[in-house]
């Protein structure tokens, strides 16, 4: 159970650096990259498994914290459905969603 645990662990933060990358590609590029869509799906789907997997690892997690990370990570998603079909974005997008990022991974570390 320790390894899934790991594993998961591991691609949560994967997907954590994929939405960092993706922020980094698009300070260059005129349209929403579908990675913003892609390391959310990534963050979503290991954290929710996470969570599940918490009574059989004895983990306790803080739920507000957790739901109010899955609201910022809503945000992200609707953001970048919201613009992904557009040709162009408007310039308060990307470091929108850039700082929504650095706000989840500093809710993550900071606040225990």
């Amino acid at each position: 159970m320790e390894f899934v645990r790991l594993l998961l662990v591991f691609l949560h933060l994967l997907g954590m650096g994929v939405l960092v990358g993706t922020f980094l590609v698009q300070l260059k590029s005129a349209e929403v990259s579908k990675g913003w869509l892609h390391g959310a799906g990534l963050q979503l789907v290991t954290g929710l498994a996470l969570m599940s997997l918490a009574p059989l690892t004895d983990a306790e997690y803080n739920h507000v914290k957790l739901g109010i990370k899955l609201m910022v990570l809503v945000v992200i998603g609707g953001l970048a459905v919201g613009f992904t079909a557009k040709r162009t974005n408007p310039k308060w997008l990307t470091p929108t969603l850039g700082g929504l990022v650095v706000l989840n991974v500093g809710l993550a570390v900071f606040w225990t």
